[in-house]
């Protein structure tokens, strides 16, 4: 990385330097993905060519293609370049939930590809015709949302380790994670991505209103998003926790927790039980026994689980089959590093991991004196706490040095940010990986996870570390960067990835 400029003499200053650094990784790294999109796909012969097969919507008043177009070459070749699950996406901005199986496909993509086809680019629509401007849309959009999930990224770094270089690592590996394909093409990653990442920016200060909604947006993005009610739920323990052990505990002041916790986890949950809902109106709703589906019979109908274990074979253990090993190997990188994660928090904190934060580590209790590190998650806990913390952590590095005689940097890196703060994003991790891992198609994972903050933490914690950083950076940096040269290979010309 290159040094700070002598006039970036303040934190200040050099926050606003690597945030313009940032953007503009960000934006060079969208870049160099479209553009070697469009070299494979001139160079190489797509494995399957019916992309840009478009029937007519099934109601042919949902069908605005023009019977002429001015630039007929460039609209076919965007056509053509929507491929695999972004064929689904802009089929349902166009012509909506035609059949069973794209209700797998959550609508926040889809309305908003729709809205900019019919707002900004809708003077295209001549030129290149209706469904190329669908799929430019769904370029554009996701490309913009990414700088902006990595900008949410960067300031969840900083507010979280409290190490700005290490922040800045972190965020330019997202840039270069080997999931990019899918931020570049039309799928929902990016989306989901910038309002995690933002909703994890509201929730780590405080302002659970906005985080509460930017989680539930993530739902109507990416069924996963249903998980990032399990931030509020982490919240809502530890609030308790300190409520009971405080002098003030009250039946009133407990029942207001437990009631707001509760209310802000079913908020989340929300947009993705209405649009199951909805899916059950339109299928089951007015038809007879006979003419009904599997699942609308169920006690619980679950459209969604139905589709996925209908249609794509998902469920428990469903993929552990001998030749699915070539997906696991394509899947190793991703889950080892996400194992890792988890066996490096584990081994540093296992006092806060098993207790789940409802207890401080030795040391945290040494670093925090009188105060338990989980009052982050207080109300009542003046900022100032946090400076204390940092004196105290300075006065320990110190002693640690005279002992054990480790570098100062990686001292700081030890010890500078709370293990507390960190848990529910670990958890997070750790459900998600199971999940892919035992539940879905594993390869997937590699999209699924590069949500994490903790997979870039760890990451860009390795390759600062003076000891091991070296070789383990260049694989990690060798890993992402032949993902993305793999990735924009197969997955543009309609070959499988991930």
């Amino acid at each position: 990385m290159a040094p700070y400029p002598a006039a970036a003499t303040t934190a200040h200053d050099r926050r606003r330097l690597d945030r313009r650094r940032l953007l503009r990784y960000a934006f060079t790294s969208r870049v160099l993905l479209l553009a070697l999109i469009i070299l494979w796909r001139s160079v190489l012969s797509p494995y399957d060519t019916s992309a840009s097969i478009n029937p007519p919507c099934l109601s042919s008043a949902d069908s605005e293609n023009p019977a002429q177009v001015l630039l007929p070459s460039v609209g076919s070749a965007i056509e053509r370049s929507i491929v695999w699950d972004g064929v689904y996406f802009v089929r349902v901005a166009e012509c909506g939930y035609e059949y069973e199986q794209t209700y797998a496909f959550l609508p926040l993509l889809p309305l908003c590809i729709s809205f900019l086809s019919k707002t900004v680019f809708a003077p295209l629509v001549p030129l290149i015709g209706y469904r190329a401007v669908l799929g430019l849309s769904g370029y554009v959009l996701n490309n913009i949302v990414f700088v902006f999930a990595a900008l949410c990224l960067y300031l969840l770094s900083i507010r979280v380790l409290k190490d700005q270089e290490l922040a800045f690592r972190s965020s330019i590996l997202f840039c270069f994670n080997p999931a990019s394909i899918f931020y570049t093409s039309i799928y929902s990653e990016s989306l989901y991505a910038f309002l995690t990442f933002g909703g994890m920016n509201f929730f780590i200060n405080g302002n659970d209103h906005w985080a509460t909604f930017c989680f539930a947006l993530s739902g109507c993005a990416r069924s996963n998003g249903v998980l990032n009610a399990g931030y509020f739920c982490f919240r809502t323990m530890q609030r308790a926790k300190e409520t009971l052990c405080s002098r003030k505990c009250c039946i009133i002041r407990m029942s207001r927790i437990l009631l707001g916790g509760a209310i802000r986890t079913l908020f989340i949950f929300a947009p993705f039980i209405s649009f199951q809902t909805y899916g059950y109106f339109n299928i089951c709703v007015h038809r007879s026994v006979d003419d009904m589906r599997p699942w609308c019979k169920a006690r619980l109908p679950l459209l969604y689980n139905y589709i996925q274990s209908h249609y794509w074979g998902v469920g428990f253990l469903r993929y552990f089959q001998v030749k699915q090993l070539p997906n696991f190997l394509l899947a190793s990188p991703i889950l080892s590093l996400a194992l890792c994660s988890l066996a490096c928090y584990v081994k540093r904190w296992p006092e806060v991991f098993l207790s789940l934060g409802l207890r401080a580590s030795s040391k945290e209790k040494e670093l925090a004196g009188e105060q338990p590190s989980t009052a982050v998650f207080s109300e009542d806990v003046p900022k100032v706490q946090d400076d204390k913390i940092l004196k105290r952590r300075k006065a320990i590095i110190e002693n640690e040095n005279l002992v054990e005689q480790p570098s100062r940097h990686e001292a700081a890196h030890r010890l500078q940010f709370d293990p507390v703060i960190i848990l529910p994003f670990v958890i997070h991790l750790g459900v998600m990986a199971a999940t892919a891992f035992f539940v879905m198609h594993v390869q997937v994972a590699t999209r699924f996870l590069s949500a994490s903050p903790p997979l870039y933490w760890f990451a860009s914690g390795v390759i600062s570390s003076p000891r091991v950083g070296k070789r383990l950076g260049h694989l990690i940096w060798a890993y992402c960067i032949a993902y993305i040269f793999l990735g924009s290979v197969l997955f543009s010309n309609f070959y499988p990835f991930t």
